[in-house]
Formats: structure tokens, sequence, C-alpha cells
């Protein structure tokens, strides 16, 4: 399955032991991640920033993202699809990687629940889902 998921989401795997952190295991192992660089720019900014991680564990995260990940650039999407236009860059990967799923906890994209081919799911509802089908 081809999963992008948000900026938020990678943070919070990073910050602490958890559902997002199992969920980000997860995907690293058997889905096929797909992130583009302005994600990446927002999870080590907001790690640096918001949460103080030292620069080389946030490097280490980084390198590990890329490494992990097709790193794509996103399509343009309306403005009026979303309400925050800083998550139009995640709807915008949807299209060029072809992705199966959005996971994220953002509200404001989680109430499209699907974006062109792809679902948009929280953590906890991607987690279930996936568990469903083993």
């Amino acid at each position: 399955m081809k999963v992008i998921v948000d900026a938020n989401v990678a943070i919070a795997a990073v910050a602490s032991r958890g559902l997002c952190e199992a969920v980000l295991e997860l995907c690293l192992e058997q889905h096929h991640l797909v992130l583009c660089e302005g994600i990446l720019d927002e999870v080590e900014r907001k790690l640096k920033q918001k949460l103080k991680v030292p620069a080389p564990v946030v490097k280490e995260v980084i390198r590990l993202l890329r490494a992990n990940a097709d790193i794509l650039d996103p399509d343009k999407v309306e403005k009026s699809i979303c309400r925050d236009p800083g998550d139009l860059m995640v709807l915008g990967l949807v299209a060029p990687a072809k992705a199966d799923v959005i996971i994220t906890g953002d509200k404001d994209l989680l109430v499209l629940k699907k974006f062109g081919i792809a679902r948009i799911l929280s953590p906890r509802a991607f987690w279930d889902t996936v568990q469903k089908g083993k």
C-alpha cells in the first residue's frame, strides 16, 4: 500500500512511544511511504523549535525518512479543497504517488475522508484497518 504520512504523525512518532510510532514503523516495514520536501521541512522545524530535539537526532530522523520514502513533488491542489492551505502539499502527493492512504490527525484533512483515490485516515483508523486485514 502506498501511504502518505503527514508531518504531525511523523513528529508524534519521534516524540513519544505509542500509536504514531507503531504506525510509522508499520509503514516503513510493510508499506510504501511517500513524503515531500515540505513535510520533511515541517518535521525538522517542529522537532527543533517546538520539541527542542537535539540537532543530531533531528538530522538522523530526517535521514531515516529520506532513505525509506519516495520524496515526490506534490501536484498543485485547488485552495478551496481544504480549509488549511498548509495541508495542500499533503493532498498534492496523492496523484503523483498513486497513494492509497493519507495518515493524519489533522481535522482539516480528516473531514475530507477521501481525496482522489486515497482514503484519509487517523493513525488509529489506519492501524485498525491494517490489523483487520491480517
